[in-house]
C-alpha cells in the first residue's frame, strides 16, 4: 500500500548549520543543517537508552487564513499612487510596468532618470534614494518582483551606490520577495549584501525574518533573530512581535514566550494590541487558557480594547482546551461590546463543542449561525466530520459532507484528511486510499497532516512495515519531519509494539533541532504507558511540572493507562478520585479513559462508576468507550448488559467498528452460540472491514473449544488467505484442542508447522501437551515427550525441558 503514495515533488534542502542569509544560495535553498539538540527534557534522553523488553471529482482547496492585525491597503484595487515620486520619477515607473518593456531598455530608462539629476547639484543622493525607494515600492505592488530585483542590483552595481541604496530599499525588496514565497533568494540577496560590508539595519533583518515566518521557516527565522542580536541591531516592536508569532508557531514552551515578551518591555519596547492577539494564539498548541485569561487581562488594563482578533483568539484557545462554556462567556462578551461574531467565530465555537463530543450542541450553533445569515464555510463542515468520525457516527460524517458538497462548498485538504483518518480507523484501507488518490485526481496534493495521518492510521492497525514505507515516501515526497511527524511516529512505532524504534525517533527529532513540546511529551508517556513503565511515566510528568511544560488531560489520560498496564490498581484508583472529586479537572477525555482502563482491568464496578460520571456530566459516550463496556460485559458473558449496549449504539447512530463486533465474537466464542462467531465475522467482511487476526483467532477458538477442528482448520486457511499471519495464540490454540482431546500426534504436528513458519513458541506451547499427558495420567509418556524436545524443536532450552519435568510432577501431585 504504502508504495503507492509517490508523489513527483521536489526534496527540499537539509536545515541550516548558520544563518542562512549567509550562504551564496544562487536560487536555490540555501544549506540547512540541524540546530544542536536542545538541552531540555534530559529524562526523556535518558529514556532513549531504555532497554524495553464513486463520488464526483472533488476540487481540493488551499486552507487560507487572515494574518493577526493585517493592516488595509490604501492602494488596493487602485492606480498605485506614491507622493514622493516626482515627474521624471513616475515616468520611469510608467516605461518599466510598460508589458511591450524589452528588459534591454532597463538600463536606458534608468540611466537618463539618474543622469538628469546627478548632472543638477541642486539634488542630493536623498532624492535619488526616494526614487528608487517609490520605483521599488510600485514594481511590488504590480507584482513584477523581478523587475525590482532588477533595479535594485542596477542601481548596486553603479559606483556611488551606497550612497543611494539604503536598508529601507532592501527591505523593501525582501519583503517582497518573502510574499512570493522567494525566501531562498532573498537570503542570498541578504548574504551578498552582508558579505560587501553593507550596513544591514534592524528593518532589513525583520523583513528576512518576516519572509522566513510567512513560508513556515520557523528555525530559520529564528537564527536570523538571533543573528541580528549579535550584530547589535535592537529588535524593534514589529521584529518582536513576529518573534513572538514565531514562538507560538513552533509550539515552544509558555515560559520561553514570556521569557521574550518580558525581554521585550526591559528594553523598553512598549507591547501593543497586535502583540497581545500574538500572546492569546501561542497559548493555542498547549490548550493554555489560563495564561490566555492573563494576558487577555492584561491587555485590557494597559487600555488596550479587545478587538474580533483578540475575541476569536481567544475563543480558539477555550475551544482547543476543551472549555466551551468560557468559549460561550467570551461569545457574550465580545457581543456585549459591539462585535458581531464571524464566521471564524461560529467554527471556534462548534470546534470547543465537538471536541468533546457534545454534537448536538454544536448542530444549535450551526442553526444560530445561519438565523444570523451566515453561510457555514469548509472548515465548519470539516468540524462536524470529524467530530461525527471521531464519535463512531459514520452515517452522519457521510451525510454532511454531502450536505456541504450541496451546499457548494469545496471541500479542503483537511477535510480529505478528516476522510482518510475516519475510514482508516474503521480498517477500511480501500476507502481511504480512494481519497487519497482523490486527492491527487483532483490535481491536489497531499499536506504534512495528510502523510501524519497516515502514519498515525497504520500505527494503531500496528502495521510497522506500512509505518515504515509511508515515512519513506512522504520524505521522497519532498516533505520534511516537523515535529507533529515525529509525534505521530512516536506514537505509531510504540503502539506497534517498538518502543526502542519510537524512542530512535525521539532520538533524530532532537537531532533535527526540533525542540520537544506538550505533543512530544504526550506521545512519550503515551509509549511508556503501552509498556506499563510507570515508574518512568511518573518521572517524565514530574519533569513536566517542573517547567518544562504544562500537563493536560491526554497527559493523565497515558498515566491511567501506564497504570493500568503496570497494574497499579491502587495508583489508578488514587488518581481516579482526584479526577472524581475535581482536583485534576474532569474532561470528557479523562473520564471517558477511567472507562477504558477500568474495563481493561475487569473492573466491572469501577467502570460503570467511570460510565455514568460520563453521562451525568453529560458528555455523550464516544464509540472508544462504549466498545470498552461491550468489551467488558461480553468477557461476562452479560448478554443483556451486551444488548442493552447494542440497542444505545443503533438508536442513537454509532456505526459499530471492527472492535464492536471483535467483542461480541468474543461473548459467543464463549458460549453455546459459539456458531454466531462466525456470522459476526461474515457480517464484518459484507461491509468492507478487513478482520484482523483477533478476529479469526478468536472464531478458530469457538470452534476448536468444541472439538469443531474441521471447522476451526477452514477459518485458519481463509486468515492465510487474507494475507494475516497466525501467530502463537492462533497455533496454541490448536495444540490446546488437540492435545485436550488426547490427539497428540496431531498437536505436535502443529508444533512442527510453527517452526517450520518461524513462528516462536511459548511457554503454553508445551504446557498444553504435558497437560494432557498428565491428565489422562500418562506420565511416562509425557516424559518421553519432554526427552524428544531437542529434536522437534532445537531451539528448545536446558532450562524449558526442566521447568516442564517440575510441571509434571506439580501435575501428578
Amino acid at each position: 500500500m504504502a508504495e503507492r503514495l509517490a508523489l513527483p515533488l521536489l526534496l527540499p534542502s537539509p536545515p541550516p548549520v548558520k544563518p542562512p542569509f549567509l550562504y551564496q544560495t544562487h536560487n536555490q535553498n540555501p544549506p540547512l543543517q540541524p540546530n544542536s539538540p536542545p538541552s531540555s527534557a534530559p529524562l526523556l534522553q535518558d529514556l532513549l537508552r531504555h532497554d524495553s523488553k464513486s463520488q464526483q471529482p472533488i476540487e481540493p482547496q488551499v486552507q487560507t487564513r487572515t494574518r493577526l492585525g493585517r493592516s488595509r491597503d490604501l492602494n488596493r484595487g487602485k492606480r498605485w499612487t506614491h507622493n514622493n515620486l516626482c515627474a521624471q520619477g513616475q515616468q520611469a515607473l510608467d516605461s518599466l510596468i510598460d508589458p511591450c518593456l524589452d528588459p534591454d531598455r532597463l538600463d536606458v530608462v534608468l540611466a537618463k532618470l539618474f543622469e538628469q539629476y546627478q548632472e543638477n547639484p541642486d539634488v542630493g543622493t536623498d532624492f535619488l534614494t526616494s526614487q528608487v525607494l517609490g520605483i521599488v515600492k510600485a514594481l511590488g505592488f504590480y507584482k513584477k518582483s523581478d523587475l525590482a530585483l532588477g533595479v535594485f542590483n542596477w542601481v548596486k552595481a553603479r559606483k556611488g551606490c551606497e550612497l543611494v541604496l539604503n536598508s529601507s530599499i532592501v527591505a523593501v525588496v525582501i519583503s517582497m520577495l518573502g510574499k512570493e514565497r522567494r525566501v531562498s533568494v532573498a537570503a542570498n540577496l541578504l548574504n551578498c549584501l552582508h558579505k560587501e560590508g553593507f550596513s544591514l539595519d534592524v528593518y532589513a533583518y525583520t523583513s528576512l525574518i518576516t519572509a522566513y515566518a510567512g513560508s513556515g521557516r520557523y528555525r530559520e527565522a529564528m537564527m536570523v533573530f538571533k543573528k541580528m542580536e549579535e550584530e547589535g541591531c535592537k529588535p524593534t516592536l514589529i521584529t518582536y512581535n513576529v518573534i513572538l508569532n514565531v514562538y507560538g508557531k513552533m509550539g515552544l514552551p509558555w515560559s520561553k514566550v514570556m521569557s521574550l515578551f518580558d525581554g521585550m518591555k526591559s528594553e523598553g519596547v512598549a507591547p501593543d494590541a497586535y502583540t497581545y492577539n500574538t500572546l492569546i494564539s501561542c497559548c493555542r498548541r498547549g490548550s493554555l487558557h489560563e495564561e490566555a485569561a492573563l494576558v487577555f487581562d492584561e491587555m485590557k488594563s494597559a487600555c488596550f480594547s479587545p478587538d474580533n482578533v483578540t475575541y476569536n483568539a481567544l475563543l480558539d484557545v477555550y475551544g482547543k482546551s476543551r472549555r466551551p462554556k468560557e468559549a460561550m462567556d467570551v461569545l457574550k462578551e465580545m457581543e456585549h461590546n459591539g462585535f458581531a461574531p464571524s464566521i471564524v467565530t461560529y467554527n471556534s465555537l462548534i470546534s470547543a463543542y465537538a471536541r468533546d463530543g457534545l454534537l448536538e450542541e454544536a448542530m444549535d450553533l450551526k442553526m444560530q449561525m445561519e438565523r444570523k445569515g451566515i453561510k457555514p464555510d469548509v472548515f465548519t463542515y470539516t468540524t462536524f466530520l470529524s467530530g461525527f468520525a471521531k464519535a463512531g457516527k459514520d452515517e452522519s460524517a457521510m451525510m454532511i459532507f454531502e450536505e456541504m458538497r450541496s451546499a457548494g462548498c469545496k471541500p479542503n485538504i483537511c477535510t480529505f484528511n478528516a476522510l482518510i483518518k475516519m475510514h482508516g480507523n474503521r480498517g477500511k484501507f480501500t476507502e481511504m486510499m480512494k481519497i487519497f488518490d482523490e486527492i491527487k485526481a483532483c490535481n491536489g496534493a497531499p499536506d504534512i497532516v495528510t502523510w501524519n495521518t497516515l502514519l498515525a492510521v497504520f500505527g494503531q492497525n500496528r502495521m510497522d512495515s506500512e509505518v515504515s514505507g509511508v515515512f519513506k515516501e512522504m520524505k521522497r515526497a519532498g516533505f520534511v519531519p516537523e515535529r507533529d511527524t515525529f509525534n505521530t511516529l512516536i506514537s505509531a512505532y510504540s503502539r506497534c509494539g517498538s518502543f526502542d524504534q519510537a524512542m530512535d525517533i525521539y532520538k533524530r527529532m532532537l537531532e533535527a533541532g526540533v525542540t520537544p513540546d506538550l505533543s512530544t511529551y504526550n506521545a512519550v508517556l503515551a509509549a511508556l504507558a503501552r509498556g506499563g513503565l510507570w515508574k518512568q511515566a511518573e518521572k517524565i510528568l514530574a519533569e513536566m511540572r517542573d517547567g518544562r511544560c504544562k500537563p493536560n488531560e491526554l497527559t493523565y489520560c497515558s498515566l491511567l493507562h501506564v497504570y493500568a498496564n503496570g497494574k497499579q490498581v491502587d495508583r489508578m484508583h488514587a488518581l481516579a478520585e482526584e479526577i472524581y472529586s475535581g482536583i485534576i479537572e474532569p474532561h470528557a477525555v479523562l473520564l471517558k479513559t477511567l472507562v477504558l482502563v477500568n474495563s481493561k482491568c475487569d473492573l466491572l464496578m469501577d467502570t460503570e462508576r467511570a460510565f455514568s460520571e460520563l453521562r451525568k456530566k453529560g458528555f455523550p459516550p464516544d464509540i472508544t468507550t462504549l466498545n470498552a463496556m461491550l468489551s467488558l460485559y461480553g468477557r461476562r458473558q452479560m448478554v443483556s448488559k451486551t444488548n442493552e449496549i447494542l440497542n444505545f449504539m443503533n438508536k442513537s447512530g454509532y456505526s459499530p467498528s471492527l472492535t464492536t463486533y471483535n467483542s461480541l465474537m468474543y461473548m459467543y466464542s464463549r458460549s453455546e452460540n459459539f456458531e454466531e462467531s462466525e456470522k459476526i465475522l461474515r457480517e464484518v467482511l459484507a461491509k468492507g472491514i478487513k478482520p484482523d487476526i483477533i478476529s479469526f483467532n478468536t472464531v478458530i477458538y469457538a470452534y476448536c473449544r468444541n472439538g469443531r477442528m474441521k471447522e476451526a482448520s477452514r477459518i485458519f486457511s481463509e486468515m492465510c488467505d487474507s494475507g494475516l499471519v497466525p501467530d502463537v495464540i492462533t497455533y496454541n490454540t490448536f495444540v490446546a484442542s488437540y492435545a485436550a482431546d488426547s490427539m497428540f500426534e496431531e498437536a505436535i504436528d502443529v508444533v512442527r508447522f510453527m517452526i517450520k513458519h518461524g513462528c516462536k513458541r511459548n511457554q503454553n506451547t508445551y504446557n498444553s501437551i504435558v497437560d494432557g499427558y498428565c491428565k489422562l495420567n500418562r506420565r511416562d509418556e509425557a516424559r518421553t515427550f519432554i526427552r524428544s524436545l531437542p529434536k522437534l524443536d532445537p531451539h528448545i532450552s536446558k532450562d524449558e525441558e526442566i521447568r516442564l519435568s517440575d510441571r509434571i510432577m506439580e501435575k501428578w501431585s
